[in-house]
Parts: C-alpha cells; sequence; structure tokens
C-alpha cells in the first residue's frame, strides 16, 4: 500500500519545492504537477508531488495518519476525534457505486 503525506509548500525552485511536514524540511520534485505556490498543499509520496490538496484535505489525511500510528501502538483513546467528519453518521458509496447498492437485496413481503 502506497500513503502519499501532505506537505506545506515552503519556497519554490525550478522542478522542485521546499515542503514541511511537521518539523522537517525536504526538497520534493513537483514536475509531475503544474507550479504550486507557497503556502500551498501537496500530497507526496517517494520525494514527488503527486497532486495539489486542499487545507482542510491535508487535515484529515494528517488525522487519518496520526490515527493509524495511535492504533498501531495500541492507542484507541481519541481516535474518534480524528475522524471527526465520520463519526455518527452512516458510510456513503461513491457516486459509481451508489446505484447498485440496493440491487440483489431482497424485499419482504
Amino acid at each position: 500500500m502506497c500513503i502519499g503525506i501532505p506537505m506545506q509548500v515552503v519556497e519554490l525552485a525550478e522542478g522542485r519545492a521546499l515542503c514541511r511536514e511537521g518539523e522537517q524540511l525536504d526538497w520534493i520534485d513537483t514536475r509531475l504537477i503544474d507550479p504550486p505556490d507557497a503556502g500551498e498543499w501537496l500530497l507526496v509520496f517517494a520525494g514527488a508531488a503527486r497532486e495539489r490538496i486542499s487545507s482542510e484535505r491535508a487535515g484529515h489525511i494528517n488525522n487519518a495518519l496520526a490515527a493509524l500510528k495511535a492504533s498501531a501502538r495500541g492507542d484507541r483513546a481519541g481516535i474518534d476525534e480524528l475522524f471527526a467528519d465520520l463519526v455518527g453518521r452512516e458510510p456513503q458509496l461513491p457516486p459509481h457505486l451508489q446505484p447498485h447498492s440496493n440491487s440483489g437485496q431482497q424485499k419482504d413481503n
């Protein structure tokens, strides 16, 4: 499984950007995307930016990664807090699967 890491652009150079993840700074290859602006968020995998993302999406991904780390440590307290946008609602299928969600179910007579 590949996991992209949200990183925020701090400084730009041709074909690369200095990006921050927490306290860590790294030069990231940006040749796979349109040139970013300082302050933008990028989804990074293996040292290369794969896409630009919103700050909201970066927050959701960072929360999911924090929950994954907590779960790996056996620390389940607070995981619901990291998924506050999902707690208390039914999961939703992606749009391309929604028309098929009721197929194959029998109706009670």
